[in-house]
């Protein structure tokens, strides 16, 4: 029988924190998902653990091993072979309550058949240094709105993403040969560009950072992966209105530095920057490239 929702999980030598994110499924009150890992060449022993889950049955689990390439290429690997109307990815340091796949089932007749909803968008609980999970600030009182809408509104702190399967289809994570890592949010704001999504106000997942986790290697995602971020930041100054505001500015001396970087050819013509003082604003990159290099380190 098909099931509604595929909690997606990405994994890379993650077998001591996947056991918690496992047991909390086994504990869903509805069993109306199925679990898909991707592997992202994991060297610990996943593969092994993940094959005595399948054997035991408790949950339907459909396991991919990939070559290590990146979460990017996980989540799209995912989202290809995801046959359910809804896709949720829980990271492989998450686990999620026991109601989770109950309240999506609750929330599904709220998006179903709207054209214009992207899925749901519900709360993340961070753990804090003090071993307690909280989230830090609520949603505004609507019912719908875009994440930049969300964000634009006050919001800030993690959430949740529940996608109609055949809307992350159509958007999938940027892929950058040479480079492992690309942030999610260049799919995320070309979705915000046609879809909002369902405000769920209730606790989905819950979440400690790990040492090993990108949130907190952010400084080697700058780094490493130049080119990516230079095709984010243009796309963002490209996405943001005004022709000459302090917001597409920033995005596009960020885009220049990057692409530097990157050893991209035709900067000035692929930059969604057209102004005649480019040359000014190339000159300035060079000085804010100095300015931030502690947060933006090559």
């Amino acid at each position: 029988m098909s099931k509604l929702v595929t909690v997606f999980t990405p994994t890379y030598n993650r077998a001591y924190t996947l056991p918690k994110l496992y047991e909390s499924l086994c504990r869903q009150t509805s069993r109306d998902f199925l679990w898909c890992i991707v592997d992202d060449g994991s060297t610990d022993g996943t593969g092994e653990l993940v094959g005595g889950w399948i054997e035991e049955q408790r949950i339907p689990i459909v396991y991919h091993l990939q070559p290590s390439g990146g979460k990017m290429r996980a989540h799209n690997l995912g989202v290809r072979e995801c046959t359910t109307p809804l896709f949720v990815c829980v990271d492989s340091d998450d686990f999620v309550p026991d109601y989770l796949i109950y309240s999506i089932q609750q929330n599904w007749p709220g998006i179903q058949g709207k054209d214009g909803i992207a899925g749901m968008v519900a709360y993340k609980s961070i753990k804090n240094d003090n071993g307690v999970f909280s989230v830090k600030c609520s949603f505004p009182d609507v019912e719908c709105s875009s994440l930049q809408g969300l964000y634009d509104s006050g919001f800030y702190g993690d959430t949740t993403l529940v996608f109609k399967t055949d809307v992350i289809k159509r958007f999938p994570f940027l892929e950058v040969d040479g480079e492992r890592f690309s942030t999610e949010a260049y799919a995320y704001d070309r979705i915000d560009r046609e879809y909002t999504y369902l405000l769920v106000k209730e606790i989905w997942t819950f979440c400690k950072y790990m040492p090993d986790g990108y949130t907190r290697q952010e400084k080697a995602l700058y780094s490493e992966n130049p080119k990516g971020w230079a095709l984010y930041y243009n796309q963002k100054a490209l996405f943001t209105k005004g022709c000459l505001s302090k917001d597409k500015l920033g995005y596009g001396i960020l885009y220049m530095i990057f692409a530097r970087r990157a050893g991209m050819k035709d900067i000035y013509k692929q930059s969604a920057l057209k102004t005649p003082f480019y040359p000014v604003f190339w000159l300035l990159s060079y000085y804010y490239e100095w300015r931030w290099k502690e947060k933006y380190p090559k």
